[in-house]
Order: structure tokens, then sequence, then C-alpha cells
């Protein structure tokens, strides 16, 4: 059975021959999209501090005589991050997508406050601390609200729409660096304008229901058949409904809490969260948010001193980013995710080695801007254009939807924080890094990192396009317990 949205019908989805598209259902489009603006937030923090960097140093002494300090104005969103993925999981589970969103709309927004009116680099990076932990929860909740919500056919694509609000966040970021560059108090506008989307979507979520599978597991089964109903047609909404029975029964009969350590005990579990939270971590160490937070920077690196001019090319960049991201979203629901993964790191392997090589040979220059430094800039294009539509959304995908129901909360605020976790050891120290043995060369560690990342996709990671929640816990305790082709069987059949 295939399904699809017909005209009048309310933007419910009804069995039929055609296929169900990424607008067949308006009502989740616009859940998506609301819920997405946490990765707005997400996205705008990760760009908008690229360029408020070039003006903070400006403003305080101390801050451009110190690399360390530099990076930790950075980072310290990422300190934030950590925690709140990691606390992320449990409040997701325990009080519900819809208040974990909230709540994080709360945090970020007096975090956006104090950054804005930091008299000195220390308050400063105590509002960066707390719009990361509001970051943190959200990096957490909104790929899990979003895939509880979707159809399973197009739940890749909806998915990685909250990917495309992280790059366009960053896009945004962007623009609002430049629109400040010449207003007084730069980059306290740039850094507390971030506020005003959290306020939007606190408002907007307030109308919102909760993830439909969280309330039937949690809390109420008539409410949630009642947001069920707005996404299925009868015919599927009762598939729906028994697939959630099932897996409501099949947890009640564990007679035990689930626990952290049961992550590591149970070999299924372990298999998913290494691939998910390996994904995570190559995401980060293949060098995605060095270039994205450090840009500007890299671009001045090649020669181009002006900060408008550097703020202009990181503009494009980041522009490459968001179109790349709206490339995957068709892509990883035609092509696979597996398959997006290995074509995405393979781009970004030859782009970090072109990266390498233009700034190894431009240093033996005179510091001028030629050939190299454009083949730089050349590079860092190319980099995001392999890395956007792949490693930019597979990640968040995948491990939106590889855990079973009663992990997917706990094992989604893990490797979350794994992600922020291994983005804060890169920003923490690139610049220390490309100081000590070049830039070149950390290209090049960072190229070595997207080998491994290849390898790494290929052994760990299965393809798990158009697969069920149901079908995902299946693969995982073939991979465990048995499958003697070393295939797996569910996948191969839907693919």
């Amino acid at each position: 059975m295939t399904i699809v949205s017909l005209p009048g019908s309310s933007g419910y989805l009804n069995d039929n021959n055609r296929k169900v598209s990424y607008f067949s259902n308006p009502y989740v489009l616009g859940l998506t999209f609301i819920a997405g603006i946490g990765g707005l937030l997400f996205g705008y923090d990760t760009g908008v501090i690229s360029g408020a960097l070039l003006y903070i140093k400006d403003e305080f002494p101390e801050v451009n005589e110190s690399s360390f300090l530099q990076e930790t104005i950075v980072s310290m969103a990422l300190v934030g991050a950590i925690i709140g993925a990691a606390a992320g999981g449990w409040i997701n589970d325990y009080f519900g997508r819809k208040k974990a969103t909230l709540s994080a709309d709360v945090v970020f927004i007096l975090g956006s406050v104090v950054m804005a009116a930091a008299p000195d680099p220390y308050i400063l990076i105590l509002g960066r601390l707390l719009v990361g932990l509001g970051v943190g929860v959200a990096s957490v909740t909104a790929p899990v609200y979003i895939a509880e919500a979707s159809p399973s056919e197009i739940r890749g694509g909806l998915v990685s729409t909250n990917v495309l609000m992280i790059t366009g966040g960053q896009f945004l970021s962007y623009l609002v660096n430049l629109a400040f560059t010449e207003i007084p108090g730069t980059w306290r506008w740039m850094l507390g304008v971030a506020g005003v989307p959290a306020a939007i979507q606190f408002v907007l979520m307030l109308f919102l229901p909760e993830s439909p599978r969280w309330l039937y597991m949690k809390k109420d089964k008539s409410e949630a058949a009642t947001v069920l109903a707005k996404i299925y047609d009868p015919y599927r909404l009762e598939e729906e409904l028994d697939q959630l029975a099932t897996a409501l029964e099949e947890e009640r009969l564990r007679t035990q809490a689930i626990s952290y350590l049961d992550v590591f005990r149970k070999k299924e579990i372990r298999l998913a969260f290494f691939a998910g939270a390996g994904l995570q971590a190559f995401q980060q160490f293949t060098g995605i948010n060095t270039v994205m937070y450090y840009s500007p920077t890299i671009v001045q690196m090649a020669g181009f001193k002006s900060n408008q001019l550097a703020l202009l090319l990181s503009l494009i960049v980041a522009l490459m980013n968001a179109m790349g991201t709206i490339v995957g979203i068709y892509l990883i629901d035609h092509f696979g995710r597996k398959k997006l993964a290995l074509t995405s790191l393979s781009g970004v392997i030859v782009s970090l080695i072109l990266l390498a090589v233009a700034f190894i040979l431009e240093s033996s220059t005179s510091g001028n801007v030629g050939a190299y430094g454009w083949i730089a800039v050349i590079g860092l294009a190319l980099y995001i254009a392999f890395f956007a539509p792949g490693m930019g959304p597979v990640p968040w995908t995948v491990n939106s939807e590889i855990y079973p129901e009663s992990y997917r909360g706990m094992c989604g605020g893990m490797s979350a924080t794994v992600n922020w976790i291994s983005n804060l050891i890169v920003a923490q120290s690139f610049l220390s890094l490309a100081e000590a043995v070049g830039t070149g060369v950390t290209f090049l560690i960072l190229a070595g990192i997207a080998v491994m990342a290849f390898v790494f996709v290929i052994v760990f990671v299965p393809e798990t396009k158009g697969l069920s929640f149901e079908e995902m816990e299946r693969i995982w305790k073939e991979k465990a317990w048995g499958n003697d082709s070393g295939k797996e069987p569910l996948v191969e059949a839907r693919s």
C-alpha cells in the first residue's frame, strides 16, 4: 500500500496508488517547520559567533591577544550544549517533546539578553553557556519530535528539514552579521537578535500537540489518536495504532526500568548507539563546525584581510550550505541514508585535501592574496557543497529513527551529547592546532578523519530508508543475535 494526500482531503494521508510526497500533508509540514525553529537557533548560534568574534576582538583587547579566550567564547556555548543534550534525553522522556522545546526557548532567550548586555568577555561567556543549554536541549528534541509525527515514507526528508533550518540559521546569521557591520554595538546586535526566533517558536509551540507516540506510550491514548488522525487516513490510522499498542505491550513486559547502563549491556542497543553516536562524532571531526565557526577567520588566513570581505565570502559558503541541505532533503528518502553519507564523505575528503594543499602552498608566498588564496576559498565552497546534502542531515536523521521507543530519548540525548563534545573538541582546538602545525596540516588531519568516517559508515551503519521504527528494532536484533549472511534482510527487502 502507498499513500498520498488527495485534493480536498484537508491534508490527511489517504490510501492510493501514488506515493506520499514531502508536501502531502500541510499539517505535518507546519509542525515540522515550527519544531525546526530549534534547528534555526542551533544554526544561528553556530554561525553568528564567527562574525561577531571579529568585532568582539576589536572591543576587548584581552580577547584579541588570546587565542584561548577566543576559543572559549566560541566553545562555551558547546559546553552548555553538552549539558543541555545530556539532560535533554531525560527531559524529553519524562516531560515530553513539547515541554522540552518550550524550556529550551526560555533559556535561549535569557542567554541572548545576557550576551547582548555583556560588559566584559566573562559575562559574554556566561551568556554563551546559557544559549548553549537551550541549543543542546533543542538539538535532541526537534529531530525526535518531527520523526515521531512523520509517516515513515517521508520521515527522512521531514527530519532533514530540521537540518535545513540549521543551515538556514547559519545563513541568516551571516546576513545579520553583514547588516550590523556599520552599526554601533555591532556584535551585541548580532548576538542579541538570536532571542527573536526563540520567542516566536515559544508562542507557536503553545498551539502544537505533544508527539503522538509520546502521548500514546506515556500519557493519553485518546489524545494520541486525535493527533494521529490529522496525519493518517482511517485505514492507515488503524495500522499505526496497532503498532503503538504492540510497542506499548512490549515495553510493559520489561520488568526493570531502563537505565543508561542498559544501552551498553544489551547488544542490539549497543550496536545501534555505536552507529548513531559514531555518525555524530564523525560529523564534527570531519570539520563542519570548524568551517562554520571560523570561516571568516579561515578566509583571512587565506589572505583576505578585510572583515567585510571575509564575511561576504563566508555568506556565500553559508548559502551553499543551505542549498545543499535542500538537495539532501530530496535525496535522503530517494537515494538512502548510507549511500548519501558515503557520497558526501568522498567529496569531503577531496575538498579537505584541496584546502590543505592551498594553505601549504600559500604559506610559502608573501602573504598577499593570490591564486592559492582563491583555491582555498574554492576548496571551502566545495567542502560545503559535498558535506551539506549528506553528512549534514544523515547523522541527525539516522539517530531520530534507529532506537527502540523506550530508548529513543535516552540514546538520542547521549548521541547528541557525543556530537556536542566532538564539536567542543574541534572548536576549542582548531586555532591552537593551526598555530602549532599550520593550517594546511590541520586540514590534512581532518581529511584523514574523513577517510576513517567513510570506512565506519560502510562497516557499521545499515540502510534504514523507508523502514518503520519496529522494523529497525528488528534489524539491530538480527545484527546482534544472528544473521549468517552478514546482511540486513529487512533493509534489502525494502530497498
